[in-house]
Formats: structure tokens, sequence, C-alpha cells
């Protein structure tokens, strides 16, 4: 886009040496705007009355050893040197009556550098003060009128560093807007995706270093968004697809683009319906604002850094919350999206009413992206009869009371069809609570008289997560270990063409493809209400 440069400049004074000067020796700084009159004060009210008295303004460029003349003055005459503009003249030619040596002119670009104003009487030094005068460039990008949408960007830097301490911006509210500064580019304020309310004047304000009469210059910068023009970004860089898979319950990480945004833009389609997307969370560094739907959803942490602009997202899901996350993050006026295409995983143990059958549930969604699911026993001689009560449920009905024949674990295994897969085991024990094939979790015993067994979640470190929820079983004790492991290249599955292939051992592989209903979230909502 084009560049739109209003030019300031900045003028710093400091009484020193002529040959040499430093910064804790200021006397003053002025900031002025470029092709404005400027006046580069030098008064000293002592020579009035005395005898003749001259003036001389030199000037040298910072590279430069030598000074050369702009002009020289006395009560008779005024005589231009050099280095003199057309704009250049004394403020007041009786300045031996008022003592006001003062200079003003129209300064352009070139003009920028070290200037000294040297009273004398006769041949004999009274003063002498040197100003630096410096430039404040200011960048608005896009040129006004700006789009609707487009990322607005104010940048002022100024020439030499040295001459100020700070650069602040501030909004037509009167907010400080938050800006950083950049090495070789300047004090940098941003306002992505503005709007008409966003019109106005806004304010830079430069902070001299210390000595100076006046503790900041503020300069006014007129913004104007268009009414009828919006942004458009046609050149969306995307990110390859990810499609991954987790536990309901269980923290997992949302991918945004790897670049330095000044905003990101989090969507969601549900899974295994034909709806439209919807922001769920929104997230604008330079505004500080943030607008989340979802609870289950916050910014990461380190190594991440939303304030800096680096964004991911932990999503702790349900089995319904499954689905296409689309990242969307806006660099200025360009656009990195990824895209992420996530199944949940859930398992359930319940109990008929007379308490005769128990029934181990799994429940998943975003079937598209799923190969197969599966129940497996620890004793893999022993075949599972599979049963499926609609698109995302697979389940297995074991016979009460748990035997030594049925006591143990029972594993349902995901798997994408990228090759990913995700596990969760139920542990089974005996009435007595002895398991002693199970002794590297802790087992927890569950009250005698018990009615239904369920599940809680508790997160663990090493190989994954455990999931604990317990219900009642008549005169029996029942533990449910739940624990994950998600592996993309190591898995159960070396190689699941080969499985399918091979005829069924302890395992039914069925057909996912989505039928009827959205039975998999009406049972979750059975089941939900059961719990409470």
């Amino acid at each position: 886009m084009e560049f739109a440069f209003l030019t300031f400049i900045l003028v710093s004074s400091f009484a020193v040496d002529s040959s040499h000067f430093s910064i804790t020796e200021w006397d003053d700084v002025v900031v002025a705007r470029k092709d404005t009159p400027i006046v580069l004060v030098c008064n000293d009210t002592t020579v009035r009355g005395r005898g003749s008295i001259s003036i001389n303004w030199m000037m040298k460029s910072l590279d430069e050893k030598d000074w050369k003349l702009v002009l020289s003055a006395n009560e008779r005459k005024i005589f231009y040197g050099g280095s003199s503009k057309e704009t250049m003249q004394l403020t007041d030619p009786n300045f031996k009556v008022t003592g006001d040596f003062s200079l003003s002119f129209r300064p352009i670009l070139e003009d920028y550098g070290l200037y000294s104003c040297l009273i004398k009487q006769k041949e004999r030094k009274l003063k002498e003060k040197i100003i630096l005068l410096a430039f404040l460039t200011v960048t608005i990008i896009p040129t006004a009128p700006i789009p609707q949408k487009s990322t607005l960007r104010l940048t002022a830097n100024v020439h030499p560093s040295s001459a100020v301490s700070h650069i602040t911006w501030v909004t037509p509210g009167g907010m400080l807007m938050k800006s950083e500064k950049k090495e070789k580019v300047g004090t940098v304020a941003k306002l992505p995706q503005v709007l008409n309310s966003d019109s106005g004047v806004y304010v830079c304000r430069v902070y001299p270093w210390v000595n100076s009469s006046n503790p900041v210059f503020i300069f006014n910068v007129d913004v104007i968004v268009d009414d009828d023009n919006v942004a458009s970004f046609t050149g969306t860089i995307h990110g390859k697809e990810i499609s991954s898979v987790t536990l309901a319950q269980t923290p997992f990480h949302l991918m945004c683009p790897d670049v330095m945004g000044d905003n990101v833009l989090l969507y969601w389609k549900p899974p295994d319906r034909r709806v439209d997307m919807k922001l769920v969370y929104q997230y604008d560094r330079w505004r500080g604002s943030t607008s989340v739907q979802s609870k289950k959803l916050k910014l990461a942490g380190p190594p991440y850094n939303p304030e800096a602009g680096s964004f991911s997202f932990l999503l702790t899901p349900e089995v319904k919350d499954g689905g296409l996350y689309v990242c969307d993050v806006y660099l200025n006026d360009n656009t990195f999206s990824q895209r992420t295409l996530l199944s949940v995983l859930k398992a359930t143990v319940v109990t008929n009413q007379d308490s005769s059958k128990l029934t181990l549930k799994c429940l998943y969604s975003e079937l598209s992206k799923v190969q197969s699911v599966s129940w497996k026993y620890q004793n893999k001689s022993r075949r599972l009869n599979m049963l499926s009560h609609g698109p995302g449920i697979i389940m297995t009905i074991l016979p009460l009371p748990i035997t030594s024949d049925t006591a143990g674990n029972y594993t349902c295994t995901l798997l994408l069809k990228n090759g990913k897969t995700v596990w969760v085991t139920v542990t089974l024990p005996l009435k007595d609570g002895s398991n002693e094939s199970h002794s590297v979790t802790t087992l927890y015993q569950l009250p005698p008289l018990s009615a239904l067994l369920l599940l809680v979640p508790l997160v663990a470190a090493a190989v994954g997560v455990l999931l604990w929820r317990q219900k009642h079983i008549s005169d029996r004790s029942i533990e449910q270990h739940l624990s994950v492991h998600l592996n993309e290249a190591e898995n159960i599955y070396d190689n699941p063409e080969d499985i399918r292939q091979a005829p069924p051992q302890g395992s039914v592989y069925m057909d996912l493809k989505p039928r009827g209903e959205d039975d998999v979230y009406k049972e979750l909502e059975r089941y939900e209400q059961c719990q409470s």
C-alpha cells in the first residue's frame, strides 16, 4: 500500500562548548513540524545597555567538523552566509535592546544538524548556545481514506534517536494506545480492523530528555476511515490442515499460524453436522480486547505469548466440541490461516436397571476423519461383541456380576485415517477389589452395595490421563481406570491395513459412516441428565 508521510522537526537545544556536546548539558528542547515556522531560541538580557553587540549563527551537520556561517549581524547590518536559507531571519532586529537573538525560519529536511548561537561584545564571547535540529517523521498506513477492516499503522521516528526519551500515541477519545519501539523503524501503534468509529484526530506525544522547558510536545494526526470502502484480504496464506484426536476433558493445543500477528480470530464448525462456522474467540493485542464465546477455550501461555503476537489456544473439550477449528491470524493487511479437524473420544460405564448387565460405551466425534473404533479385552483370545447405537457410539455389554473371566482391562481405541490414535482403558476389578494385574496404578475402593459406576476425570503426568468416575453396583466393587496415550507414529496399529484384512481377534471393526440423526449427542444428553 501507499505510504502517507507527515514529517516533523524536533529542535533540541543544550548549552555546551562548540566543539563538544553531551545529552546531560541540554538547555531546552523544541519540537516543530516540517515546513512550519520554527524558532531557535537564544536570549541574553544582560547585553542591554552595553556597547557594540554582534550575533553569529552557524550550523554544521552531525558528521561534519567545520561550522558554516548562517548569518552575522550587529546593530547596523546583517550579513547572510553560504548556509543561510531564504526564510531565515532574526526574530527581533532590535536585539541589542531586547536581548532576543533567536533565529526563525521554515525548515526543510536538509536543514537538520547543529546550530550555534554566539553572542559577542567586540571580540569577547558573552554567550554560546548549541542547538540540535532533529526530525520526527510520522508515517500513516494505509493512506487516507483508510478502508474499513484494514489495519491502521501509525509510526513515529526521530533522527537522531538520542533527542527524545520516548514517544506515545493517544486515540481521539484520549486513551493511551499500546505501542512498540522497533529498531530502525520507530514507535509503532496499530489498530486492526478499523471501523468508521475509529476516525478522528490521533495525538503523537514526543517526550524530550531532561532540562526541557516543555516536558512533552504534541502533534495531531488526522485519520479518516472510508465509509464506502472495505479492505479485501484475498491473499490468505493457508497452513497444512491438521487432523488430530484427543480425549474428552483433556486439554488440547489448537495450533495457529506460526507468525507474530496483530490479532487472532478462532472459528468453529460443530462435528458431523451441516452448519455454518461461528466465531468463538477473538483477541486484539493492540486494543487489549478479548471476546470469548466458550469457557472451554483460552489463549495458551508459554512458549506462546499473546501480548507479543504469538498465538495458540487450549481447548478442554467434550465429545460435542470436536469438529473443524480455523485460526486466522492478521498481520498488517495479511492473513494467515490454520485449519484443525479434531475428533474427541469419551468412555462411559453404565448398568441396566436390574443390575444384570454392564455396558461399556465409546462416544466420539468428527467421524469424517475416523478410520476405526473398537473395544478390546486384555485377553485377546476372548472376542467381544460390538454394538453401534448410531454414528459416534460403539459399545460392548458384559454380564453381571464381574467374574475372574470378565475382570480386567477393557480398551477402546480410536484410529484416525492419518494413523493417529487415542485409547481409553477401563479396569473392572473383582468383587473384593483384588486385581494383581494392575499394580501399576493405585486402585480406588468403592463402598459396598453400590449401584452405578461412571467416570470422573483426573489428569496425571507420564503416560497420560486417568479418568475416574464412580457409580454404585449392587453388592460389588467396580474400579474403573482410564489411561490415555496419544501417538502419531508409534501406535498399537503398526499396519492398519493388515489388521483390517486379518480375521477379528477380540475386536470388531465397524462401519463408521454417519447415518440418521446425531445419536451420539442425544446419548451424551441422556448421560449428562443421568449424572445430574
